[in-house]
């Protein structure tokens, strides 16, 4: 069975509590991605996304000079690079993300996305279904 160690990216982008949310997101559309994880020296503490750019910032009239700590995710759902594919799969669909920081102890070391496990030829029908289950329920608008 593969580990996360196998499919993640581990050369990750990063911000800090240092950053405000204009920022992240010129570091966002610079990279093309949608969500850029927080850390504090190599500590993951955050992750923020264009959702929350959005909802959080945006929708409730922060100006981008906000602190980033103001409107990122600091209750984080992450897993350890020897977790296996099916593991990790199974957390991303129970939990409703598409993104999942690989960490060993609080150091982020990583990141697997739904991309990741797109492009590779997985042999667990299990994942796969969890995976479908993921991008089903957000196609249909339900995600939080």
């Amino acid at each position: 069975m593969e580990k996360i160690r196998d499919i993640m990216t581990d050369q990750v982008e990063c911000c800090t509590l240092l950053d405000n949310v204009f920022e992240v997101a010129v570091k966002m559309k610079e990279l093309n991605v949608g969500a850029i994880p927080i850390v504090d020296k190599d500590r993951l503490v955050g992750m923020i996304t264009d959702r929350d750019i959005v909802v959080r910032g945006v929708a409730e009239k922060h100006p981008g000079s906000t602190k980033v700590e103001d409107i990122m995710s600091d209750k984080l759902i992450t897993i350890s690079a020897d977790a296996s594919t099916k593991e990790a799969a199974n957390l991303m669909a129970e939990h409703q993300i598409r993104r999942l920081p690989v960490v060993e102890g609080d150091k982020l070391i990583g990141i697997v996305s739904l991309g990741d496990f797109a492009i590779r030829k997985m042999t667990d029908d299990q994942a796969k279904e969890a995976l479908t289950e993921i991008s089903e329920q957000n196609y249909n608008g339900v995600q939080h």
